[in-house]
Protein backbone atom coordinates (compact mmCIF):
# COMPACT_ATOMS: atom_id res chain seq x y z
CA UNK A 1 0.00 0.00 0.00
CA UNK A 2 1.22 3.68 -0.54
CA UNK A 3 1.00 6.30 1.79
CA UNK A 4 -1.05 10.07 1.00
CA UNK A 5 2.09 12.05 2.21
CA UNK A 6 -0.19 15.25 2.66
CA UNK A 7 -2.46 17.79 0.96
CA UNK A 8 -1.70 18.52 -2.48
CA UNK A 9 -4.04 21.97 -2.98
CA UNK A 10 -7.32 23.05 -1.90
CA UNK A 11 -10.04 24.33 -4.13
CA UNK A 12 -12.87 27.34 -3.30
CA UNK A 13 -15.01 29.62 -4.63
CA UNK A 14 -14.64 33.53 -4.90
CA UNK A 15 -16.74 36.09 -6.63
CA UNK A 16 -14.17 38.64 -7.88
CA UNK A 17 -10.89 37.37 -9.33
CA UNK A 18 -9.46 40.78 -8.93
CA UNK A 19 -10.06 41.40 -4.89
CA UNK A 20 -9.55 37.68 -4.62
CA UNK A 21 -6.12 38.21 -5.83
CA UNK A 22 -5.27 41.22 -3.81
CA UNK A 23 -5.94 39.50 -0.74
CA UNK A 24 -3.83 36.36 -1.45
CA UNK A 25 -0.97 38.24 -3.14
CA UNK A 26 -0.51 41.73 -1.46
CA UNK A 27 -2.00 40.81 2.42
CA UNK A 28 -1.26 37.45 2.32
CA UNK A 29 1.94 37.89 0.53
CA UNK A 30 1.56 34.39 -1.81
CA UNK A 31 2.65 34.37 -4.82
CA UNK A 32 0.24 33.86 -7.63
CA UNK A 33 1.98 30.85 -9.88
CA UNK A 34 -0.93 30.21 -11.99
CA UNK A 35 -3.55 32.08 -14.00
CA UNK A 36 -5.87 29.94 -15.86
CA UNK A 37 -9.71 28.82 -16.56
CA UNK A 38 -11.86 25.74 -15.07
CA UNK A 39 -10.96 23.33 -17.59
CA UNK A 40 -14.44 21.69 -17.74
CA UNK A 41 -16.00 25.77 -17.66
CA UNK A 42 -13.07 28.06 -19.26
CA UNK A 43 -15.57 30.93 -19.37
CA UNK A 44 -14.33 30.85 -15.30
CA UNK A 45 -10.86 32.02 -14.09
CA UNK A 46 -8.96 29.27 -11.85
CA UNK A 47 -6.25 30.84 -9.73
CA UNK A 48 -3.57 29.51 -8.02
CA UNK A 49 -1.11 30.86 -5.09
CA UNK A 50 1.48 28.97 -3.67
CA UNK A 51 5.35 28.93 -2.61
CA UNK A 52 8.10 30.03 -5.20
CA UNK A 53 6.94 27.28 -7.75
CA UNK A 54 3.36 26.04 -6.52
CA UNK A 55 4.76 23.58 -4.90
CA UNK A 56 2.20 20.62 -3.89
CA UNK A 57 0.81 21.07 -0.40
CA UNK A 58 1.37 24.85 -0.88
CA UNK A 59 -1.26 25.74 -3.12
CA UNK A 60 -4.70 27.66 -2.85
CA UNK A 61 -7.00 27.77 -5.83
CA UNK A 62 -9.87 29.59 -6.54
CA UNK A 63 -12.59 29.53 -9.33
CA UNK A 64 -14.49 32.95 -10.25
CA UNK A 65 -18.10 32.63 -10.42
CA UNK A 66 -19.28 36.19 -10.35
CA UNK A 67 -22.32 35.24 -9.88
CA UNK A 68 -21.81 33.58 -6.59
CA UNK A 69 -23.99 34.00 -3.49
CA UNK A 70 -23.76 33.79 0.03
CA UNK A 71 -22.11 30.34 1.85
CA UNK A 72 -24.74 29.52 4.14
CA UNK A 73 -22.61 27.52 6.65
CA UNK A 74 -23.52 23.80 8.09
CA UNK A 75 -22.34 20.42 8.19
CA UNK A 76 -21.36 17.99 5.44
CA UNK A 77 -18.49 20.92 4.63
CA UNK A 78 -15.11 21.86 4.38
CA UNK A 79 -14.84 23.99 6.74
CA UNK A 80 -11.26 25.91 7.57
CA UNK A 81 -7.92 25.76 6.37
CA UNK A 82 -4.48 25.80 8.26
CA UNK A 83 -1.92 27.74 6.96
CA UNK A 84 1.65 27.09 8.57
CA UNK A 85 4.22 30.12 9.49
CA UNK A 86 7.62 29.58 11.26
CA UNK A 87 7.31 30.84 14.80
CA UNK A 88 4.92 32.60 17.59
CA UNK A 89 6.77 35.50 16.43
CA UNK A 90 5.49 35.84 13.24
CA UNK A 91 1.38 35.55 14.83
CA UNK A 92 2.59 38.48 16.45
CA UNK A 93 4.03 39.87 12.75
CA UNK A 94 0.77 38.57 11.32
CA UNK A 95 -1.97 40.02 14.25
CA UNK A 96 0.12 43.42 13.12
CA UNK A 97 -0.54 42.87 9.61
CA UNK A 98 -4.06 42.19 10.19
CA UNK A 99 -5.12 45.04 12.13
CA UNK A 100 -3.28 47.38 9.10
CA UNK A 101 -5.22 45.42 6.61
CA UNK A 102 -8.22 45.31 8.36
CA UNK A 103 -8.50 41.91 8.13
CA UNK A 104 -10.96 40.11 10.67
CA UNK A 105 -8.95 37.88 13.32
CA UNK A 106 -8.79 36.44 16.89
CA UNK A 107 -6.60 37.14 19.31
CA UNK A 108 -3.48 34.22 19.15
CA UNK A 109 -5.32 31.16 20.89
CA UNK A 110 -5.34 27.26 20.27
CA UNK A 111 -6.63 25.73 17.50
CA UNK A 112 -6.46 21.82 17.16
CA UNK A 113 -3.53 21.83 19.81
CA UNK A 114 -1.29 24.05 17.64
CA UNK A 115 -0.96 28.13 18.38
CA UNK A 116 -2.99 29.79 15.81
CA UNK A 117 -4.21 33.03 14.79
CA UNK A 118 -7.67 32.32 13.14
CA UNK A 119 -8.99 34.81 10.44
CA UNK A 120 -11.50 35.28 7.51
CA UNK A 121 -10.75 36.65 4.18
CA UNK A 122 -13.05 39.27 2.79
CA UNK A 123 -15.40 36.72 1.50
CA UNK A 124 -16.05 34.88 4.85
CA UNK A 125 -13.55 32.13 4.17
CA UNK A 126 -12.31 30.33 7.14
CA UNK A 127 -8.39 30.21 7.58
CA UNK A 128 -5.70 30.08 10.46
CA UNK A 129 -2.30 30.77 10.62
CA UNK A 130 -1.10 27.85 12.75
CA UNK A 131 2.84 27.63 13.88
CA UNK A 132 4.86 24.78 12.57
CA UNK A 133 7.38 24.34 15.25
CA UNK A 134 9.50 23.39 12.45
CA UNK A 135 7.63 21.48 10.30
CA UNK A 136 6.68 22.46 6.85
CA UNK A 137 6.39 21.20 3.18
CA UNK A 138 9.58 19.72 2.56
CA UNK A 139 10.46 20.90 -0.95
CA UNK A 140 8.71 25.07 -0.04
CA UNK A 141 10.49 26.93 -1.73
CA UNK A 142 10.81 31.20 -0.34
CA UNK A 143 9.21 33.98 -2.86
CA UNK A 144 12.10 36.65 -2.70
CA UNK A 145 9.07 39.17 -4.02
CA UNK A 146 6.44 38.61 -1.36
CA UNK A 147 5.10 41.51 0.00
CA UNK A 148 6.00 39.41 3.48
CA UNK A 149 9.44 38.94 5.24
CA UNK A 150 10.64 35.29 4.60
CA UNK A 151 10.36 34.88 7.82
CA UNK A 152 7.36 35.09 8.24
CA UNK A 153 6.09 33.65 5.00
CA UNK A 154 3.32 31.22 4.75
CA UNK A 155 4.86 27.84 4.43
CA UNK A 156 1.92 25.32 2.90
CA UNK A 157 -1.02 24.06 4.03
CA UNK A 158 -1.70 22.80 7.72
CA UNK A 159 -4.69 21.62 9.27
CA UNK A 160 -8.08 21.22 7.27
CA UNK A 161 -11.43 20.85 8.72
CA UNK A 162 -13.84 18.99 8.00
CA UNK A 163 -17.56 19.29 9.72
CA UNK A 164 -19.83 16.34 8.97
CA UNK A 165 -23.22 14.71 9.96
CA UNK A 166 -21.07 10.95 10.23
CA UNK A 167 -17.74 11.58 11.86
CA UNK A 168 -17.20 7.38 11.45
CA UNK A 169 -17.76 7.33 8.61
CA UNK A 170 -15.21 9.59 7.30
CA UNK A 171 -13.04 7.99 9.48
CA UNK A 172 -13.25 5.10 8.26
CA UNK A 173 -12.60 6.47 4.67
CA UNK A 174 -8.98 8.25 6.04
CA UNK A 175 -7.71 5.52 8.20
CA UNK A 176 -8.82 1.80 6.20
CA UNK A 177 -9.47 3.65 2.74
CA UNK A 178 -6.05 5.93 3.24
CA UNK A 179 -4.51 4.95 5.70
CA UNK A 180 -4.20 8.14 7.87
CA UNK A 181 -3.70 7.59 11.48
CA UNK A 182 -6.05 8.34 14.12
CA UNK A 183 -4.21 10.63 16.51
CA UNK A 184 -6.70 11.80 18.90
CA UNK A 185 -10.81 11.73 19.26
CA UNK A 186 -13.30 13.35 21.58
CA UNK A 187 -16.50 12.65 21.84
CA UNK A 188 -17.53 15.54 18.59
CA UNK A 189 -14.08 15.59 16.78
CA UNK A 190 -11.16 13.83 15.83
CA UNK A 191 -7.60 14.28 14.09
CA UNK A 192 -6.16 12.60 11.60
CA UNK A 193 -2.38 12.55 10.17
CA UNK A 194 -1.45 11.02 6.57
CA UNK A 195 2.41 10.87 8.37
CA UNK A 196 2.01 10.53 12.14
CA UNK A 197 3.43 13.47 13.69
CA UNK A 198 3.11 15.64 10.32
CA UNK A 199 0.99 18.90 10.67
CA UNK A 200 0.98 19.61 6.25
CA UNK A 201 -0.86 16.05 6.22
CA UNK A 202 -3.18 16.80 8.82
CA UNK A 203 -7.25 16.72 9.24
CA UNK A 204 -9.61 17.43 11.74
CA UNK A 205 -13.35 16.24 11.40
CA UNK A 206 -15.58 17.85 13.51
CA UNK A 207 -19.45 16.28 13.97
CA UNK A 208 -22.35 18.27 13.46
CA UNK A 209 -25.81 17.76 12.49
CA UNK A 210 -28.39 19.97 10.64
CA UNK A 211 -28.64 21.18 7.39
CA UNK A 212 -25.71 20.84 5.18
CA UNK A 213 -23.95 23.92 4.34
CA UNK A 214 -24.92 26.12 0.75
CA UNK A 215 -21.99 26.62 -0.96
CA UNK A 216 -20.98 30.44 -2.19
CA UNK A 217 -18.69 32.89 -2.60
CA UNK A 218 -15.49 32.16 0.59
CA UNK A 219 -17.04 28.40 0.17
CA UNK A 220 -14.31 25.24 -0.11
CA UNK A 221 -15.19 23.45 -3.09
CA UNK A 222 -12.41 20.43 -2.54
CA UNK A 223 -9.19 19.12 -0.55
CA UNK A 224 -6.95 17.32 -3.19
CA UNK A 225 -4.54 14.79 -1.29
CA UNK A 226 -1.19 14.34 -2.66
CA UNK A 227 0.21 11.12 -4.66
CA UNK A 228 3.78 10.73 -6.08
CA UNK A 229 3.06 9.93 -10.17
CA UNK A 230 -0.05 7.74 -12.31
CA UNK A 231 1.51 4.55 -11.14
CA UNK A 232 0.25 5.68 -7.56
CA UNK A 233 -2.75 6.98 -8.88
CA UNK A 234 -4.28 4.35 -11.18
CA UNK A 235 -3.73 2.16 -7.86
CA UNK A 236 -6.07 4.79 -5.81
CA UNK A 237 -8.19 4.82 -8.42
CA UNK A 238 -8.94 0.99 -8.18
CA UNK A 239 -8.93 1.20 -4.33
CA UNK A 240 -11.64 4.10 -4.33
CA UNK A 241 -13.70 1.76 -6.63
CA UNK A 242 -13.21 -1.48 -4.32
CA UNK A 243 -14.77 0.98 -1.35
CA UNK A 244 -17.86 1.31 -3.63
CA UNK A 245 -17.24 5.07 -4.07
CA UNK A 246 -18.14 6.48 -7.65
CA UNK A 247 -14.65 7.55 -8.92
CA UNK A 248 -14.57 10.59 -11.76
CA UNK A 249 -11.56 8.20 -13.86
CA UNK A 250 -8.35 9.77 -13.95
CA UNK A 251 -8.41 12.84 -15.88
CA UNK A 252 -5.35 15.04 -17.18
CA UNK A 253 -5.17 18.10 -16.10
CA UNK A 254 -1.83 18.62 -17.70
CA UNK A 255 -0.52 20.03 -14.75
CA UNK A 256 -0.76 16.93 -12.49
CA UNK A 257 -3.34 14.10 -13.44
CA UNK A 258 -6.31 13.76 -10.23
CA UNK A 259 -9.09 11.73 -9.92
CA UNK A 260 -12.10 13.01 -8.14
CA UNK A 261 -14.87 11.18 -5.32
CA UNK A 262 -17.16 11.76 -3.06
CA UNK A 263 -17.43 10.02 0.50
CA UNK A 264 -20.15 9.03 2.60
CA UNK A 265 -20.94 12.62 3.99
CA UNK A 266 -20.60 14.01 -0.02
CA UNK A 267 -17.23 15.96 0.67
CA UNK A 268 -15.43 15.73 -2.59
CA UNK A 269 -12.02 14.80 -2.36
CA UNK A 270 -9.63 15.03 -5.27
CA UNK A 271 -6.50 12.68 -5.22
CA UNK A 272 -3.48 14.47 -7.74
CA UNK A 273 -0.38 13.76 -8.76
CA UNK A 274 2.49 15.54 -8.01
CA UNK A 275 3.95 16.67 -10.89
CA UNK A 276 4.79 17.68 -13.95
CA UNK A 277 3.93 20.81 -12.24
CA UNK A 278 3.08 24.30 -13.19
CA UNK A 279 6.67 25.13 -14.74
CA UNK A 280 5.80 22.72 -17.60
CA UNK A 281 4.40 25.73 -19.48
CA UNK A 282 6.16 28.52 -17.85
CA UNK A 283 9.04 30.19 -17.26
CA UNK A 284 9.93 30.50 -13.25
CA UNK A 285 10.72 33.88 -12.99
CA UNK A 286 7.34 34.43 -14.60
CA UNK A 287 4.55 32.10 -13.17
CA UNK A 288 1.29 33.46 -12.93
CA UNK A 289 2.21 36.40 -14.73
CA UNK A 290 -0.17 35.44 -17.95
CA UNK A 291 -3.00 33.36 -18.70
CA UNK A 292 -1.68 30.04 -19.65
CA UNK A 293 -4.23 27.43 -21.10
CA UNK A 294 -3.75 24.21 -21.26
CA UNK A 295 -2.97 22.40 -24.99
CA UNK A 296 -6.59 21.02 -26.02
CA UNK A 297 -7.87 24.52 -25.12
CA UNK A 298 -5.26 26.85 -26.89
CA UNK A 299 -6.94 27.21 -29.86
CA UNK A 300 -9.70 28.63 -28.30
CA UNK A 301 -7.69 31.19 -26.80
CA UNK A 302 -9.23 33.80 -28.42
CA UNK A 303 -12.63 32.98 -27.68
CA UNK A 304 -11.91 32.40 -23.78
CA UNK A 305 -9.51 35.66 -23.01
CA UNK A 306 -12.72 37.71 -24.84
CA UNK A 307 -15.05 36.13 -21.90
CA UNK A 308 -13.01 36.65 -19.43
CA UNK A 309 -12.76 40.37 -17.23
CA UNK A 310 -9.08 41.57 -16.95
CA UNK A 311 -7.96 40.77 -13.36
CA UNK A 312 -7.17 44.50 -12.27
CA UNK A 313 -4.49 45.14 -9.85
CA UNK A 314 -4.24 47.26 -6.37
CA UNK A 315 -1.81 49.14 -4.90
Amino acid sequence: MYNIPGHHHISMITKNASKNNHFYRQVLGLRRVKVTVNQDEPSMYHLFYGDKTGSPGTELSFFEIPLAGMTHRGTNAITKIGLLVPTVDSLLYWQARFKEYGVEHSEITKYVNHTALLFEDPEGLRLALLVSNGAKVAHWETWTKSEVPAEHQIQGMGTVELTVRKLDKLASTLTDLFGYKEVSRTETSAIFQSLEGEVFGEIVVKSLDGPSEKPGRGSIHHLAIRVKNDKELEYWDEQVRARGFHSSGIVDRFYFKSLYFRESNGILFEIATDGPGFTIDGNIDTLGENLDLPPFLEDRRTEIEANLKPIEEYE
